[in-house]
């Protein structure tokens, strides 16, 4: 009586295990049937995938280097920026609104670099590091940026050559 028992129950988990999933395929009228195959979790991640690089550059016209990343608002950054542009303008010699004007192109490198849009940082980083000569941290960021292109064998922006931050909408 035992050995027929535990013949049933292996039976059974053999037959469980070896079970298909049953798919209903009465639907509601109201519900559309649907083509595509179940997607799972990783299908829908953004990760290992190429990354859209939209053109970018100058306004109108086509520039070598596209940009990547996700869009970051850099209002808030694009107004400091401003006021501090205004004031070096007004006090070209005034070395405390210089490193003010250079911190605030570094914080928005940080930004863009948060966002992956590393080009773009790395012309913050320049113009951070052009108004303030002893801004260590936009020479370490600029390092790290150069030293990531080079390991990637790619050429990396020139001065004057990165592209503006990617539109935020």
């Amino acid at each position: 009586m035992k050995s027929a028992i535990i013949c049933l129950l292996t039976a059974f988990a053999i037959g469980c295990n070896n079970a298909q999933p049953v798919q209903n395929t009465a639907s509601p009228a109201s519900e559309p049937q649907r083509s595509e195959k179940p997607l799972t979790a990783t299908a829908h991640t953004t990760e290992n995938q190429p990354q859209k690089m939209p053109e970018s550059g100058v306004p109108g016209g086509n520039s070598k280097w596209s940009q990547g990343g996700e869009p970051v608002d850099t209002a808030r950054f694009d107004g400091l920026i401003a006021a501090a542009e205004k004031t070096v303008k007004v006090k070209p010699a005034d070395d405390e609104a210089k490193k003010t004007l250079a911190q605030a192109y570094f914080d928005r490198g940080v930004a863009l670099t948060d966002a992956r849009q590393y080009a773009s940082a790395l012309g913050d980083y320049r113009r951070a590091l052009k108004n303030d000569p002893n801004h260590e941290d936009a020479k370490k960021w600029i390092d790290q940026i150069i030293s990531i292109y080079t390991m990637m064998k790619k050429d990396y922006p020139k001065e004057g050559e990165e592209p503006p931050p990617l539109p935020f909408k």
